[in-house]
């Protein structure tokens, strides 16, 4: 299965065809087209701390959400730090307001309660989503460099295992639109980080350039990561769309540094 591109009301996101396919959820990775935010923001800012006007990114919030089928007011997101913090989530988290203040640190959330859409954002970083149609439990993952190497999206597959009892063969993983490994270069720290927590696995996706530094594929080193921890490879759908090589598409940290609005990707429980 894929990663398709859809749009409705001229809002563009993408999907995972086995998650679509399997039913009970809402999902969707953004892209940064069909919203109403103008200059550096535009046009769908879902970022609520890059300085533009929360009312334009309150209705980029309406519109993405009706485009892929959230139910609004029951968002919960989370400040990111780059780590492999998984936490529970449950009605009691969520906000109707994408600007309330989120009150915990963690990379990754997760829940088994219908209704509670979660949220994490990237420009560069790798987000994951996860889904297990039979135990019915999601997750939200957000995969730098840095919660590569601690190995967020193994503890996200973890948690999910020990908190609900899911099966690592029954869960749909979508990863979405990042950088690619060559306009992710790097000094020998990133894939040191990698090697010391993989092992050799990490080299195949570590190529030594000709300036010597360093390309590395983050998107193919977490799907790794999915499959160690039990995933079937035919159910792990993987986006190879470069936030970095599209500008007209995605916003890139990397290039743009804080000049920019923000994607995200949204997972609910119908």
């Amino acid at each position: 299965m894929n990663i398709a591109e859809c749009t409705k009301n001229e809002v563009t996101y993408l999907a995972s065809e086995a998650i679509s396919a399997a039913g009970g959820v809402a999902h969707g990775f953004s892209t940064r087209l069909g919203g109403v935010s103008q200059g550096m923001w535009a046009s769908l800012n879902l970022g609520v701390n890059r300085g533009d006007d929360p009312d334009k990114v309150r209705e980029n919030y309406r519109r993405f959400f009706d485009a892929v089928g959230v139910k609004e007011g029951s968002l919960v997101t989370t400040n990111q730090v780059h780590g492999d913090i998984v936490r529970v989530v449950t009605s009691a988290d969520w906000k109707s307001d994408p600007f309330e203040k989120a009150e915990f640190e963690a990379d990754g959330l997760m829940t088994a309660t219908p209704g509670v859409a979660l949220m994490v954002y990237a420009a560069d970083c790798i987000p994951v989503l996860l889904y297990d149609p039979v135990r019915r439990v999601i997750a939200a993952l957000h995969a730098g460099w840095r919660g590569t190497a601690a190995g967020i999206v193994s503890r996200g597959v973890e948690r999910m295992k020990e908190v609900y009892g899911c099966r690592g063969e029954d869960i749909l993983a979508a990863i979405g639109p990042g950088i690619c490994s060559q306009c992710f270069e790097t000094h020998e720290d990133v894939p040191n980080a990698m090697m010391a927590s993989m092992g050799t696995a990490a080299l195949q996706y570590v190529q030594i350039k000709e300036n010597g530094k360093f390309a590395v594929d983050l998107k193919g080193l977490n799907r790794l990561r999915l499959e160690q921890a039990g995933l079937t490879e035919e159910h792990i759908a993987l986006c190879e769309e470069c936030t970095s090589c599209l500008p007209e598409r995605y916003w890139s940290h990397r290039k743009l540094g804080n000049n920019r609005g923000s994607m995200a990707a949204v997972i609910q429980l119908l």
